[in-house]
């Protein structure tokens, strides 16, 4: 059965011609992104606590298996509604899968402390940001041989839905610390819109980075669903949410008669040991408050992915917004977060410098601490920001895991593994 609300030009593979076997483009999408090293490199980095300290919470990979079936559940879901769409006019369930199996791939080890300090250390460099990193990864680096080709060919609409943001860093009056493209990924965003000039309104302030296809709008509120109520559960499991805790932040924070109602079903669910089943079933709540609504853009008449946007009842949009607030205030600035923040700089910092001394800004001692594959891609690079970014690459890719052996090695005279240097 041939799904109409796609075409030719949503399938269209970056970088070739694929073969064709007996799956569809979105499901080869979907496949290529569960079988690539990256995606398994999501078990070891941080979502909120640091990978290993505890058994039970969440990685990044189980938070973007988690985002995949919610995302999954909304194409079902909307399907279910009727019009517009029908058995031969429907948002496709394998590509939002790989869409939100994919979103996070580009963030680096220790979370967003990481990723802030590689926005710091890439400042002068074109900047660091996670969901340009995973279009770097899709579209570059994901399946990358030593000739540099790469054998992830996603299509148009995979590499449309991770792009949350479309405004290049060049095109920010004032260099943004996050929220953009890297320049060079100028000729992604071009694919996307198959060469069509973008509207000159659409350049003004935040607009281009809010214009989004339909798949990217479902893996945005999948993947808020998603980590605005685990965080939660997580939270609560791992001792740093208690009813003493939340209520002290309440009250110094000014709750509303709404807000203050989502706080009495989170310490009824605390009390009565039911967390993850009162929180499973606002997810889906959360599932339920979307719908479809048609829209008007320069990208309409080429896809149907832009004649349609994700509409999200209010009431959830802000129950989500206050459980990420809570989460926010109470986890992310705890002292042991703050903690995870302070190590992150010092691991960072200190394997960047030692990197740029060895590969960038070369002494009369050069010392070859890099794999060798990640050396030579650095030596290839003719300009300063070229082997930044090769540098900031090799960072990125590492688990958190790797990144403190890495550490430990090059700089505690007692640890000396030479088994796992990657």
């Amino acid at each position: 059965m041939t799904n109409r609300f796609y075409s030719p030009f949503d399938q269209e593979a970056w970088g070739g011609v694929r073969k064709r076997d007996y799956r569809t483009p979105f499901q080869v999408d979907r496949d290529r992104v569960i079988h690539a090293h990256a995606f398994r490199k999501l078990q070891s980095k941080t979502q909120v606590f640091l990978s290993g300290e505890y058994d039970f919470y969440r990685t990044r990979l189980t938070h973007s298996m988690e985002a995949a079936q919610i995302g999954r559940s909304i194409c079902h879901y909307l399907l279910s509604q009727g019009g517009p769409l029908g058995p031969e006019f429907f948002i496709d369930g394998d590509l939002v899968e790989a869409v939100c199996l994919s979103h996070d791939l580009g963030h680096p080890p220790f979370g967003h402390s990481g990723e802030r300090t590689l926005q710091e250390l890439m400042k002068p460099y074109g900047g660091f940001e996670g969901n340009a990193q995973t279009l770097h990864l899709l579209a570059e680096t994901i399946y990358q041989n030593e000739s540099g080709v790469s054998g992830m060919m996603p299509t148009r609409a995979l590499l449309d839905g991770v792009l949350k943001y479309k405004k290049l860093h060049r095109e920010f009056p004032q260099p943004p610390r996050n929220h953009f493209l890297y320049d060079p990924q100028w000729v992604y965003r071009d694919f996307v819109f198959g060469g069509a000039a973008i509207p000159v309104e659409l350049h003004a302030g935040e607009s281009l980075n809010a214009f989004k296809s339909v798949e990217c709008q479902i893996m945005d509120w999948a993947d808020d669903a998603a980590y605005s109520l685990n965080d939660i559960v997580d939270g609560v499991k791992a001792g740093f949410l208690s009813i003493d805790r939340v209520e002290s932040w309440a009250a110094s924070a000014g709750i509303d008669p709404e807000n203050q109602r989502h706080l009495e079903t989170l310490f009824n669910a605390i009390r009565g040991d039911r967390l993850e089943a009162v929180f499973a079933e606002k997810i889906g709540g959360f599932i339920t408050a979307c719908r479809l609504r048609h829209r008007m853009n320069f990208m309409a008449p080429r896809s149907h992915r832009y004649a349609y946007e994700l509409v999200v009842a209010p009431e959830a949009l802000r129950e989500a917004h206050f459980f990420k607030t809570m989460a926010n205030d109470i986890i992310f600035e705890s002292p042991q977060l703050q903690q995870i923040e302070h190590k992150a700089r010092n691991v960072l910092f200190s394997l960047w410098d030692s990197c740029w001394r060895n590969y960038v800004e070369k002494g009369d001692r050069v010392i070859n601490i890099l794999p060798p594959r990640v050396g030579r891609l650095i030596d290839v690079e003719t300009d300063v920001a070229g082997k930044a970014r090769r540098i900031c690459d090799w960072l990125a890719g590492l688990t958190d895991g790797m990144i403190v052996r890495t550490f430990k090695r090059l700089n505690d005279p007692e640890f000396g593994s030479i088994r796992d240097l990657s």
